[in-house]
């Protein structure tokens, strides 16, 4: 092949996506970020842009946090104004799905590209330093007395943490619809309310809490998981007697419009992050669990756990 006919080749195929990685030119990606700072959505997308630049997959991350609404909005503005960019990347997971449940947005997620599930973190529910109650039962005993007297701090309506709350009410034979629940935009928000004693309880991923509860400014009193995290002395739901288990998965979605290949090609240089010493220190920094699945396989769980989520929430009288 003569040398002109050489590059012209590889030139077409470096447009398509399907040169490998090593024969490909680092990306400039950008990442949507559909959250507040200071939030799990941030922290992971962060460290995915960081596991980008890392691996050599990447060479710039732009971040572009738009929160609001379960992530609607930042899935409104993704959709809207990426299409067909074959560098764009969406942080999304079940708590956008909650949110698109509950909030029915003018765009669907379906209208993007599904690239790979991450991560699963389980949430921690925790009491400020000053709260008269001292554990989960005294949160019960409470809740089934008076419902609306338990004031629950967490993410947007439709969060795991939200769900979760329906869940412990539902085990415990207290009306799930009447939980007095009260959603803040970003982690940070929820963190100032629960220090600043606004709310009875407050549940996040375990990062999100650590510092204080190492602080003793918060107390943990449950986390969501089957068996208790590992390093981590806080007993489970199921172990207090309440049949409540819940994961907050998280993933990343590519543009709408863009090729199998080109969804390839980004599936690719997320997989080879994921791969990166920076990404395991963060799973180990964050007590993220890795959760990774890909391509037609990661399409499909999103549907069931829409599917899951629906049913779940609508016994709840959230839906």
């Amino acid at each position: 092949m003569r040398r002109d006919t050489f590059l012209k080749s590889l030139a077409a195929l470096a447009a398509a996506g399907a040169l490998p990685l090593s024969a490909r030119a680092a990306a400039n990606v950008k990442m949507m970020i559909p959250a507040n700072p200071g939030g799990g959505w941030d922290t992971t997308g962060r460290a995915l842009g960081k596991a980008l630049s890392d691996a050599k997959v990447a060479d710039t991350v732009t971040y572009d946090n738009k929160g609001g609404a379960a992530g609607a909005l930042g899935l409104a503005q993704f959709v809207n104004g990426s299409k067909a960019d074959p560098n764009a990347l969406m942080v999304m997971g079940s708590v956008m799905l909650g949110g698109i449940i509950t909030g029915k947005p003018p765009v669907k997620l379906e209208q993007a590209t599904p690239i790979a599930r991450l991560t699963t973190e389980y949430n921690v529910f925790v009491l400020p330093s000053n709260s008269p109650f001292k554990t989960m039962k005294d949160v019960v005993e409470q809740l089934k007395k008076d419902p609306g007297s338990v004031k629950w701090g967490g993410g947007s309506r439709g969060s795991t943490e939200h769900i979760a709350a329906a869940m412990i009410a539902q085990k415990v034979g207290a009306d799930p619809s009447k939980i007095n629940y009260v959603a803040f935009r970003g982690g940070g928000e929820a963190t100032a309310a629960i220090l600043g004693g606004n709310v009875t309880i407050g549940g996040s991923g375990y990062s999100e809490f650590a510092e204080y509860i190492a602080a003793g400014k918060m107390k943990a009193i449950a986390v969501t998981s089957a068996q208790r995290l590992p390093g981590i002395n806080v007993p489970t739901l199921k172990e207090q007697g309440i049949d409540v288990e819940i994961g907050n998965w998280r993933g990343v979605y590519g543009a709408p419009g863009i090729s199998a290949e080109q969804r390839k090609a980004l599936t690719d240089m997320v997989l080879a992050a994921l791969k990166s010493p920076s990404w395991a220190e963060s799973l180990k920094k964050n007590e993220w669990t890795a959760a990774v699945l890909s391509g037609d396989a990661f399409a499909k769980f999103v549907d069931d756990d829409f599917a899951s989520l629906r049913a779940i929430m609508t016994k709840s009288g959230m839906v």
